[in-house]
């Protein structure tokens, strides 16, 4: 009989699984570095060629397969993927190390690998390390379709269905795939709980542990795994009373459905019946759609990079007017918040829009900054932008503003096209709001002035969390860094929105910790009223803040604000569920 042993890592996407483990292990295709005869070279370029169509012809078919939510999860890295399957920078050096250098194709990849991931190591940026990974998951695919004979893709998903799966990390792509070939969970050695894989695996409840390091020692193929996500656990070889808390977990889960499903369309009240308002972040007409009939009060950030990516020149005023007039139309009168471009070089960007050449794309031409640098693009977005206004309520929102003149500069644009909109004998609404998204230290700090200029704001945590520390949200290890729980987010956090509700202007918080219900009472306590999150976190989301008395929760807000370490503010936390 196999003895019980639990392994620890970090939870990503809680929840729990039980399955077989199915291990990934890293590097296990087989390179053939035998000499290549000259008599075999054209074979050999013919096998290469078709190794990297199957390459391409998967990741088609991933994003066919694609709809709604994982669309806009997972697109724009299946878009980088493909991008850099015909990139001449690798294929052409491919090409050269088979041909003179009369390497096999799978020596000649792994060779091309090393030296454009050594280029990527000697230049210190987030950016670049994030490339880095994608050339592994790039070549990876290819080695793959190489040595398909000896492991067929079919077989592969087939031995997947019901499992859970023991990898190294995994990419967006595959965790959307996988999740539709029926994987149940997923345990990962390396990631971050804030890494883009894992916000995926959350919106899609996917539960999924990262950091486990001793994962792939002492799992084996076949074994019988329990991912415990509430407690960051997995349990190998399970006892019966492991099985029974998970047989509990799932009767608990399908009444908290039930319970879910009757707050749509209810109003989100705390129990001391304060109204908070809840909104969605969408970006194609599925999330819209949800965002709707799960009663969402509205739109809180809609994300207008989706037009832009996956084509080579940018949508003109037309084709984003109809995109922005279906969103206005299918919110049914509800308020619309459109963030205009926000664009950079970590995107998958074929149009040439973004600069790709940046040393720090982080801290480079990204957001508002790209955009008034093309006046022209810019000014066409909010021309469509504003004749949406015709059919609905629209708020403007401007991203990674940092001064007061890259607001008086962007409103003076939006006033403008206003202006020559009418005088063209276009309808559009009397009055639309101009707002910033407040994710730059420099713009949180020096909120109070430029408030004055805004009629709204809303806040973008993700990258406010990683601007404010310093730390990188993709960077493994920096992932404890990376902590919106930390004193200094707090402290932030509590002043924007006490700025805000002095000028008696409106706050969102659009980020990730919007949907997260651990962060829910923590938000209330610093006086928040507007979330703004992914739709399928709408239901959980209002069904916390039912159990929540705003009032009881204002009184801790000085405790959080004096906690000066993260175990101080998780005491107060614990305080405030009792």
């Amino acid at each position: 009989m196999s003895t019980r042993f639990a392994l620890s890592g970090t939870t990503a996407a809680k929840g729990m699984a039980l399955g077989r483990a199915r291990l990934v292990q890293p590097s296990q295709i087989s390179v053939d570095t035998r000499p290549l005869p000259t008599a075999e070279v054209d074979a050999e370029v013919a096998r290469l060629n078709a190794a990297l169509g199957t390459a391409r012809g998967e990741l088609a078919v991933l994003r066919d397969r694609l709809h709604g939510a994982l669309a806009r999860e997972v697109g724009e890295f299946i878009d980088a993927h493909s991008l850099i399957l015909d990139d001449p920078e690798l294929t052409d050096g491919l090409y050269d190390l088979i041909r003179k250098g009369r390497y096999r194709a799978s020596a000649a990849l792994k060779m091309q690998s090393d030296r454009i991931k050594a280029a990527f190591d000697a230049i210190n940026d987030p950016y670049m390390r994030s490339r880095r990974e994608d050339i592994d998951h790039v070549i990876g695919r290819v080695q793959a379709a190489l040595a398909r004979d000896t492991t067929p893709a079919e077989r592969q998903i087939a031995s997947r269905v019901g499992s859970v799966l023991v990898s190294d990390n995994v990419a967006p792509a595959e965790l959307a795939h996988l999740a539709e070939s029926g994987v149940l969970g997923v345990i990962a050695t390396g990631g971050s709980p804030l890494s883009h894989s894992a916000i995926l695996a959350r919106s899609m409840r996917l539960p999924m542990i990262v950091g486990a390091h001793e994962a792939l020692k002492h799992i084996t193929d076949d074994d019988l795994v329990l991912i415990d996500g509430t407690r960051g656990e997995i349990i190998v070889h399970p006892a019966a009373q492991d099985l029974a808390r998970y047989r509990a977990h799932q009767r608990e889960q399908a009444r908290g459905t039930e319970a879910l499903l009757r707050l749509k369309g209810a109003r989100t009240l705390t129990r001391d019946q304060v109204e908070i308002f809840l909104l969605a972040n969408a970006e194609q007409p599925a999330d819209v759609a949800q965002a709707r009939s799960l009663g969402a009060s509205g739109v809180g950030l809609y994300r207008t990079e989706f037009l832009f990516l996956q084509r080579r020149e940018p949508p003109d005023e037309e084709e984003q007017f109809a995109a922005y007039r279906e969103l206005v139309l299918g919110m049914g009168g509800l308020p619309v918040t459109i963030r205009t471009l926000d664009l950079g070089a970590d995107k998958a960007d074929n149009s040439g829009i973004a600069l790709s050449d940046e040393d720090n794309p982080a801290l480079g031409v990204r957001g508002v900054r790209l955009s008034m640098r093309k006046p022209d693009l810019f000014a066409t977005q909010l021309r469509a932008i504003l004749r949406a206004s015709n059919f609905g309520p629209v708020r403007i929102l401007v991203p990674m503003v940092t001064t007061s003149e890259e607001i008086a500069a962007a409103r003076a644009l939006t006033d403008e096209c206003a202006r020559t909109l009418r005088s063209s004998g276009f309808e559009i609404a009397e009055h639309y709001e101009f707002g910033a998204m407040i994710e730059v230290p420099a713009a949180a700090i020096t909120l109070p002035s430029l408030i004055r200029q805004l009629d709204f704001i809303s806040i973008g945590t993700n990258d406010l969390t990683q601007y404010t520390l310093a730390a990188d949200r993709g960077n493994d290890a920096l992932g404890i860094l990376h902590d919106p729980l930390h004193p200094a987010m707090l402290k932030l956090l509590a002043q924007i929105i006490a700025t805000a509700t002095r000028a008696k202007k409106s706050v969102a918080l659009c980020g990730e910790m919007a949907g997260d219900v651990r962060y829910t009472a923590l938000l209330l306590a610093l006086g928040l009223t507007e979330f703004s999150m992914h739709p399928s976190s709408l239901l959980e989301v209002r069904q916390a803040i039912g159990n929540c008395s705003r009032a009881e929760l204002r009184k801790h807000s000085t405790g959080l604000l004096r906690a000066q370490t993260r175990a101080a503010i998780e005491r107060v936390l614990e305080r405030m569920r009792s």
